[in-house]
């Protein structure tokens, strides 16, 4: 094989490679836009028990193609005290089971499969109506690359089967089950995609390019990468959402590791989980998840109450917010730089808000003066930043600026009014309610506390969608941030009657807590609508917005 044929075969095999993690990512970024609401809500009421925890943890992460994601949505809930950090940890565990059964899936071969999902998928995502509907053919298109992106890898690797120099390197990698086992951790790690790094070295076995003991020391490797990840991703999260996500790096980085040496040990284990190099790697993956969570699902408790003695929790909990203003009066000569920094500088209000709206909700259960304290600390730092962003504005315009500048500036003083009556609606309400609620020594009905929590999830999602608009100025997601302003109104009138009929039969807390329960919802309504302006600007530009707001 010459130079130009080995780097011909390569430039294949990373395109496919390339392929396949953006595949995985077009099913999750379906599945978070089109069920993200929903799907929160599924993972905090199907957390009763530890088992029962574990199978919801499995079932969100074969919808959501990623334990990570799954993670990252749990970390939240027990950052705002929604669940506890063993019954967290619980559902990461189903988690990690359930990305192992998304890898089975995937490997399945069907001729019909391919073209009946695309010719769906992109049928239902051209000429669907609602959001979620194109969701749909999004997550089928992008299920339907992933087949093909595997098939682009088994056509690329053939030639390499019968090459000199890849049978010695690959060799090597089967003598030296570490080194392929950092490789699997690493390469997991560098495409934040577990099920991604698993599928490739799998396909990779099954062509007979990888021993199958380097295939399995690399999967087990990528069990290490994917716990890392969101171990990475959550590092600056409150302790006990660490502590969980800690946990569940060491239990799979340790259990990978001892697998790794059980196998150097006892090669012919393999032989028992399959009759092909692929189905024996792939196999070992679920048997290695299965058996993790079988073992360590009865012990998550003792497991997180250890880690709470050796973390300590970090100081001040908007420490990762505290950056320096983007308001720079040195480009108020550069129009456009000035509206940039000023768009960035709403950015980080907005992140600031969404903090705060995290921390008041658990104050309704139980009162923290320190939490409140950094919540009115954060109201405070919220109005100077919306005056400055007035003020920076103003000034630009007195410069002189063209007609489309200009109405973007007005379009991001509009929205800074907006997320300033956000963060009122926080302070002045939520967390004036929450106090009441507290020295008052009053409750909610439980039923009303779960409504409360359920509506909270809901606006703190739209609230995402929000950041996220701002950030990537994105239509479809501007289209579906408006339209989620009618699902919410219609939730809260919903809500609303739902607690009406509660005051109706006689329910002791429904009735002390009623003016609470409905200011709350209001307000909860009202932040809502706030963050959903800023997907104005950009459907006033394609023509939706009229069509939007009458929706």
């Amino acid at each position: 094989m010459n130079e130009p044929h080995v780097i011909q075969i390569l430039i294949y095999i990373a395109g496919a490679a390339a392929l396949l993690i953006w595949a995985v990512r077009l099913v999750r970024t379906g599945v978070e836009r089109g069920f993200a609401a929903p799907m929160r809500t599924w993972l905090r009421h199907s957390a009763k028990n530890r088992l029962l925890a574990a199978g919801t943890g499995m079932g969100a992460a074969v919808l959501l193609q990623s334990s990570t994601a799954v993670a990252i949505l749990v970390s939240n809930f027990v950052s705002k005290g929604g669940l506890a950090a063993a019954t967290g940890l619980a559902i990461l565990l189903g988690a990690d089971v359930g990305s192992a059964v998304v890898t089975q899936l995937l490997m399945v071969r069907q001729p019909l499969l391919i073209p009946l999902l695309l010719v769906i998928g992109v049928t239902v995502f051209l000429r669907g109506e609602g959001s979620n509907t194109r969701q749909i053919g999004r997550i089928m298109i992008g299920l339907a690359l992933i087949f093909v992106s595997l098939d682009m890898i088994r056509g690329a690797t053939e030639p390499m089967i019968s090459n000199p120099g890849t049978q010695a390197v690959m060799a090597y990698l089967g003598r030296d089950l570490l080194t392929a086992f950092v490789i699997g951790a690493v390469f997991a790690w560098g495409v934040h995609s577990s099920v991604a790094a698993v599928l490739l070295f799998v396909t990779l076995a099954g062509q007979s390019i990888l021993p199958v003991s380097a295939a399995a020391a690399m999967v087990l490797g990528a069990n290490l990468g994917g716990g890392f990840i969101a171990f990475v991703l959550t590092y600056s999260a409150p302790l006990a959402s660490r502590k969980m996500i800690m946990a569940n790096l060491i239990l799979r980085g340790s259990g990978a590791a001892l697998t790794v040496f059980v196998i150097a040990v006892l090669p012919d284990l393999l032989t028992q989980l399959g009759g092909t190099p692929a189905r024996q790697a792939i196999n070992l993956h679920l048997a290695f998840n299965v058996a993790l969570a079988f073992v360590a699902l009865p012990f998550v408790g003792p497991i997180t109450s250890v880690l709470s003695y050796f973390m300590a929790e970090k100081s001040g909990p908007n420490s990762a917010l505290d950056v320096a203003s983007a308001l720079d009066p040195a480009l108020l000569d550069r129009p456009q730089r000035a509206i940039d920094c000023a768009a960035r500088e709403l950015l980080t209000m907005g992140q600031k808000i969404e903090q705060m709206l995290i921390a008041v909700e658990p104050l309704y259960d139980q009162w923290d003066a320190a939490t409140a304290s950094m919540i009115v600390d954060q109201d405070k730092a919220i109005k100077q930043t919306h005056l400055d962003i007035k003020l920076y504005l103003a000034r630009l315009g007195q410069k002189g600026m063209d007609e489309h500048l200009s109405r973007r500036s007005i379009e991001l003083a509009s929205i800074s009014s907006s997320l300033d009556s956000a963060s009122d609606a926080i302070t002045r309400i939520m967390l004036d309610h929450a106090k009441h609620l507290d020295m008052q020594k009053l409750q909610f009905s439980p039923q009303g506390r779960e409504e409360i929590r359920d509506f909270t999830d809901r606006v703190q999602s739209n609230v995402q969608l929000a950041l996220n608009v701002m950030m990537n100025q994105n239509p479809a997601e501007a289209r579906e941030l408006v339209a989620a302003k009618e699902k919410v109104r219609k939730v809260e009138q919903k809500l609303q009657r739902s607690h009406i009929g509660r005051l109706r039969e006689g329910l002791v807390e429904s009735i002390e807590t009623s003016n609470i329960h409905q200011e709350t919802l209001r307000a909860l309504k009202q932040i809502n609508t706030a963050f959903s302006t800023v997907g104005h600007p950009i459907l006033l530009k394609s023509g939706d917005l009229l069509k939007s707001r009458l929706a």
